[in-house]
């Protein structure tokens, strides 16, 4: 198995249709690997605590935001998610000419989360994700296995104005700002010339290398990337693909959109196979701050029969039940050493009714038809009440407190009636 994972994207005006910047990613993950959607409130802490993240503890900060995330279930850490200031945050797994096989530190997952708690804006989970790494490093396995998975990060990061793109290898890294139109990242680097911002021995190192002569240009796609991989040509050609695909709507960007490509599978964007897309996450972000920022997750495999379902950020939200997996505590295989010795079952609720249909979707075609005709029907009706909000605000925030649960208890009322 050749591992290759996800692809991420924004669209920032004038490539949107009205003020509104659109994220999208999905996450290609272990076909058996189960994703939740969870949500944690902000929270204040004292001074000297640290958290666990998925290997190791950091120093906490004063205060977390709150954050809405797609995550692998048995990781601590984020595939992508959103926080109340409408930061947007996901990764992609890069290989280049630095070795990632390091020893266990901080996942590009938990540099996600981490980045959505502690940032009010892009550039800000620039700044965070870039300070920890210099700090406590990356590494350690990305599959809950011992096949010792590891990879380098490249991050896309949007907020109300503007989005972000920070690659690293090891502890070095660029970043570059994108002011409108759009992008997409898939697992290569894909920074070149225009730098924003960067480590400050980032050139030194390469020149000590021997990848960077000092003289050129510095381009950090070529300098950083392998010079040829099947894993960086599978990559390339999503790549392209995702472009084209926005480039085809460029102008008239909408969530549908977003939702449409993630769910090509022609392209290999909506991947299958060993490695599948697990879990997909749409935002839509009105640059206009009296407006809510909506939040579409499927926390289900395969976005083609998933349906997207809406959250907003508004005080006493609860927790995503139905969403959320069976924890183990301290006796999870994955705290214990050695770690993954064994698998526990990590299914949560909407995921174990999604499994069962998808599975009937499969045997009877006419049948799954009918199924899949009142998913996308449920799914555009959930979208027209969420653009009455996008477009006149939020009068009854009470109303919204469980907008995510009842939308996925409305999804499994669906597979109930088939």
């Amino acid at each position: 198995m050749q591992p290759c994972s996800c692809d991420t994207f924004v669209a920032l005006p004038p490539s949107t249709v009205g003020q509104r910047i659109i994220f999208g990613k999905n996450s290609d993950r272990p076909c058996d690997e189960v994703q939740e959607v969870v949500y944690f409130p902000a929270r204040d802490y004292n001074a000297g605590e640290k958290v666990e993240c998925t290997y190791i503890e950091v120093e906490q900060v004063a205060h977390t935001h709150a954050v809405v995330l797609s995550r692998p279930a048995w990781l601590w850490g984020a595939e992508m998610g959103a926080n109340e200031h409408q930061v947007c945050v996901g990764n992609e797994a890069v290989w280049g000419r630095e070795s990632a096989d390091g020893d266990e530190a901080l996942l590009g997952m938990d540099l996600v989360r981490l980045a959505l708690e502690r940032a009010d804006t892009a550039e800000k989970a620039v700044d965070v994700i870039t300070e920890l790494l210099e700090k406590y490093g990356q590494g350690g396995s990305c599959m809950e296995d011992e096949s010792g998975f590891t990879y380098h990060n490249s991050f896309l990061i949007s907020d109300r104005t503007e989005a972000w793109l920070l690659e690293t290898a090891g502890k070095y890294w660029a970043a570059e700002r994108v002011e409108d139109g759009h992008r997409n990242i898939s697992n290569q680097y894909g920074i070149t010339t225009k730098i924003d911002k960067e480590h400050p021995e980032m050139r030194e190192y390469a020149r000590s290398k021997g990848w960077w002569d000092g003289k050129t240009q510095f381009n950090f796609a070529t300098v950083y990337s392998f010079i040829t991989t099947a894993r960086i040509e599978a990559a390339g050609s999503r790549y392209c693909e995702g472009k084209k695909l926005l480039e085809k709507s460029n102008g008239r960007i909408t969530a549908e959109t977003m939702m449409d490509i993630l769910r090509d599978k022609d392209s290999g964007i909506n991947m299958e196979g060993m490695f599948m897309t697990t879990g997909s996450m749409v935002s839509v972000i009105p640059r206009d701050p009296s407006l809510p920022g909506v939040h579409y997750f499927t926390a289900t495999p395969d976005p083609e029969r998933s349906v997207f379902k809406p959250f907003i950020f508004v005080k006493n939200l609860k927790p995503l039940e139905e969403t959320t997996s069976p924890s183990y505590g301290p006796d999870d295989p994955v705290k214990k050493k050695p770690r993954f010795q064994s698998k526990p079952d990590r299914k949560h609720e909407l995921f174990v009714k999604h499994e069962l249909v998808a599975a009937i979707m499969d045997s009877f075609k006419e049948r799954g038809k009918k199924i899949k005709e009142s998913m996308r029907s449920l799914e555009k009706q959930k979208m027209a009440q969420m653009e009455e909000l996008l477009s006149h605000g939020v009068e009854e925030p009470d109303f919204l407190v469980n907008l995510f649960s009842s939308s996925v208890k409305e999804e499994v009322a669906v597979y109930s009636k088939s």
